[in-house]
């Protein structure tokens, strides 16, 4: 996707330093717009024999890319919009969105920020903890043959030494009680 940048190609015609936002900006806008479908391709390719489905204009960021992976049901779409607003709301404390603050600040184009970042997501402290977290749901569904816990029964879960210093470390203590919440209010739990 560099070779569309924006920047790119108005720094090689020699565009004025102060003049760099509004190519920048559109690069921006353009990874946003494009990463769901580049993410739900990726998946449909690796797990689902490759079957593309195309996106839905009619729906908003999160229900198109619940829809775009294969999940049609309101369930699953209110899930997607509450996974994707935990992870869009970081301004710049974790790994990956500092690696693509510093990298930006070279004014390197957005596309070698965004990739520069997404380098970022690999270790267990970071982008690997949302894969950890996907994992211990699953497992705490499992746990509860499929029923849905009750507070108690989660900070129990939590607790035990088994799963006590994933927790410590991770540091998803947050993270877990505002699972419970959320599925709780929108009986989700049934959908993952």
């Amino acid at each position: 996707m560099q070779t569309e940048s924006n920047l790119a190609a108005a720094y090689r015609k020699g565009i004025n330093k102060k003049h760099y936002w509004d190519p920048m900006f559109e690069d921006v806008m353009n990874c946003i717009a494009r990463l769901p479908r580049i993410a739900a391709y990726i998946y449909r390719r690796t797990y689902k024999d490759g079957e593309h489905i195309e996106p839905d204009p009619k729906l908003d960021w999160g229900a198109n890319f619940a829809h775009m992976l294969g999940f049609d049901d309101d369930g699953m779409k209110a899930l997607m919009r509450l996974y994707l607003t935990i992870h869009v709301d970081h301004e710049g404390g974790n790994v990956s969105a500092h690696t693509t603050h510093l990298v930006g600040s070279a004014l390197s184009d957005a596309y070698y920020s965004l990739s520069a970042g997404m380098n970022g997501l690999a270790g267990p402290l970071h982008g690997l903890a949302n894969q950890e977290v996907v994992r211990w749901i699953k497992d705490l569904r499992e746990y509860y043959a499929g029923e849905m816990p009750n507070k108690e029964q989660i900070k129990e879960y939590v607790e035990k030494p088994s799963r006590r210093s994933w927790f410590q470390v991770m540091d998803m203590r947050y993270y877990a009680k505002r699972i419970h919440v959320t599925l709780r209010n929108k009986n989700l739990h049934k959908s993952i």
